[in-house]
């Protein structure tokens, strides 16, 4: 397992509450990444696995008891640890949310790289079998009057709930993520980013100079719906790549014009982190999304023939 050599202290606001937020990420001799509410209760931990996933629909992924002790927002930390390989840590956190810092995972990995990290590698998990997670799946759990409002509003955007995330087996020496996001808006289109991480220098700097930097996105136009429902209260130009209301543009500058599914890629990294380990495996995201990466590891590890484990060093 690998922590980190000295304590990482990050400070700013939630993307969906507006609320400042603290945390303070801590070196930790047991295997796991934990989150502690220390605003509510300082001993309960909260692991940030993907079988204590209490939410994932509502574009993010959310740990733990969502009446109680809970964080929302994992996924961007998670894709930063897990990249720097740390796979044990304490994370202490005053809030329900973690700082979204700039939407992006680059913030908190240069200060996971500032204080360093030791120890070996991490478990991994070889995937053996294809498993498969479909977007109808989730929208059969959805009541039924839901369901029709979003046929109708696939229907006038003329958009396909087609989307799935598949896992394949591969050489089981890396994580293999292609990612495709299709969108009726004209700035995004069609845009598909391929990614492999398989625990080397090279892999990490890739990352780093072509994916940490990506940031979350939404358009101009949802951000007052969002906010009347407990939701986007903290998003602005600073966190957000925001869309503009015909679609063909965006109202902050774009790093790369494929900024859309690099993110995607972040993304499906962090929820991949929820396994406690390292995926060995294709990793194939259509239109993918938290809820569908969190129902393909269910499945996966739902039976033991579909992996095998290589225990870290």
């Amino acid at each position: 397992m690998t922590t980190l050599v000295k304590t990482v202290r990050l400070s700013g606001k939630g993307i969906h509450s507006g609320l400042p937020v603290d945390i303070v990420i801590k070196p930790s001799k047991k295997h796991g990444i934990f989150f502690r509410r220390v605003d509510i209760d300082a001993k309960k931990l909260i692991p940030a696995t993907y079988d204590n996933v209490g939410e994932a629909k509502m574009r993010n992924t959310t740990i733990g008891n969502l009446t109680g002790a809970h964080v929302q927002t994992i996924e961007h930390l998670m894709a930063a640890l897990f990249i720097s390989g740390v796979d044990s840590a304490i994370i202490d956190i005053n809030g329900p949310e973690t700082p979204i810092m700039d939407g992006s995972a680059d913030l908190f990995i240069k200060e996971i790289a500032r204080v360093g990290t030791t120890g070996g590698k991490m478990v991994k998990f070889i995937v053996k079998k294809p498993v498969v997670a479909y977007t109808r799946e989730i929208r059969r759990t959805l009541p039924t009057m839901f369901r029709i409002k979003l046929w109708i509003m696939d229907k006038l955007a003329h958009r396909k709930s087609d989307g799935f995330v598949k896992l394949s087996p591969n050489d089981g020496k890396c994580l293999d993520i292609t990612a495709t996001l299709i969108y009726p808006e004209k700035i995004i289109g069609s845009q598909t980013f391929n990614y492999v991480y398989d625990e080397t220098k090279k892999s990490y700097n890739t990352f780093i100079k072509q994916i940490a930097r990506a940031r979350t996105f939404g358009k101009y136009s949802e951000w007052e719906y969002l906010k009347k429902h407990g939701m986007g209260r903290g998003a602005d130009e600073t966190n957000v790549i925001a869309l503009n209301n015909n679609g063909d543009g965006t109202l902050n500058k774009l790093m790369w014009p494929d900024e859309f599914v690099r993110h995607k890629i972040i993304d499906a990294v962090g929820d991949m982190a929820t396994s406690g380990g390292m995926i060995c495996g294709k990793l194939e995201s259509y239109k993918g999304s938290h809820a569908l990466n969190n129902i393909v590891l269910k499945k996966l590890f739902s039976d033991p023939s579909n992996y095998d484990i290589i225990k870290g060093k």
